[in-house]
């Protein structure tokens, strides 16, 4: 790979539109799901797996699960994406949905 090429990637990167929700990870295998805000949806879930593979996620109980039941038993799903015209809203609004459904979804809080 050229360096221009690799510039014009960082460049296409960074100018990218982003996806701000709420989403879920959920074990099929148990049941259980944890709900979670973030503010692009769209990579959220490489940063999720590469956690639980490396075996330090910061939820102890969805790290468990993964150890007991595998990867294959886990699915990242989009519950909802948040958008509004006054970016400094956002974050509030994540914070309401996630309540939202988490008691929706009888799910637990991923990020504490």
């Amino acid at each position: 790979m050229t360096a221009a090429r690799r510039k014009d990637l960082v460049r296409e990167y960074k100018e990218r539109k982003t996806r701000s929700g709420i989403f879920a990870v959920r074990c099929m295998a148990d049941g259980a799901a944890w709900t979670g805000i973030s503010r692009d949806l769209d990579s959220q879930q490489n940063g999720i797996w590469f956690q639980l593979r490396m075996g330090n996620h910061m939820n102890k109980a969805l790290q468990q699960a993964w150890a007991r039941h595998g990867a294959d038993a886990f699915r990242f799903e989009i519950l909802e994406v948040v958008e509004d015209d006054n970016p400094e809203m956002i974050g509030l609004l994540l914070k309401e949905r996630e309540a939202h459904w988490r008691a929706q979804e009888g799910a637990a809080k991923l990020f504490a």
